[in-house]
């Protein structure tokens, strides 16, 4: 059975891409720096949210041979915490809308959900790093979590890559934003 292609787009529609098949994984990450960049992120105008009511991101997780951008990657711009921060969260120059995560030499681009529209939104299967929740929030037992789930997804990761022959391809963006 081929596999359907998924065509998302930014707030405005200036920026398209192409994801092929469903992703491996959707998980819901509740690391300080997801946390972190979702609070600065999303105060860009025009005020994308990005992480969900218990503060946690979730994201759609893609291996980058599964992937493609139609229109080139001349609207992105890419975020990082700080300059020598391993994660980048890019975003379109056009409308500020949220678009990726990436991890330097990763297989795979973790995709935030908010790309997709509501109905066909990816719903997150687990949660991860739920170890660095702040002090005072409680989450709920509506996902997996914890080391056996963690080292679960780790796993599912292997996975995809051994599937991708162990590449990791590169994307290029050249444009910057601080926030």
């Amino acid at each position: 059975m081929p596999k359907t292609t998924t065509t998302l787009s930014c707030d405005c529609g200036q920026f398209h891409l192409e994801l092929i098949g469903d992703p491996f994984s959707a998980s819901e990450c509740h690391c300080r720096s997801c946390r972190s960049a979702a609070q600065r992120l999303s105060i860009l105008p025009p005020a994308f949210p990005i992480a969900a009511g218990n503060g946690g991101v979730p994201y759609a997780l893609y291996r980058k041979d599964r992937i493609g951008f139609p229109d080139g990657t001349a609207n992105l711009a890419e975020f990082r915490l700080s300059d020598t921060a391993p994660t980048r969260r890019v975003l379109t120059t056009c409308c500020n809308t949220p678009v990726f995560l990436e991890f330097e030499g990763g297989h795979w681009v973790s995709f935030f959900t908010g790309l997709w529209p509501e109905s066909l939104r990816p719903t997150p299967q687990i949660r991860t790093q739920t170890g660095d929740v702040p002090d005072g929030v409680t989450l709920d037992d509506s996902l997996p979590a914890g080391t056996m789930t963690t080292a679960g997804f780790y796993a599912r990761l292997l996975g995809e890559w051994i599937a991708m022959g162990f590449k990791s391809p590169r994307i290029t963006i050249e444009e910057k934003i601080n926030a």
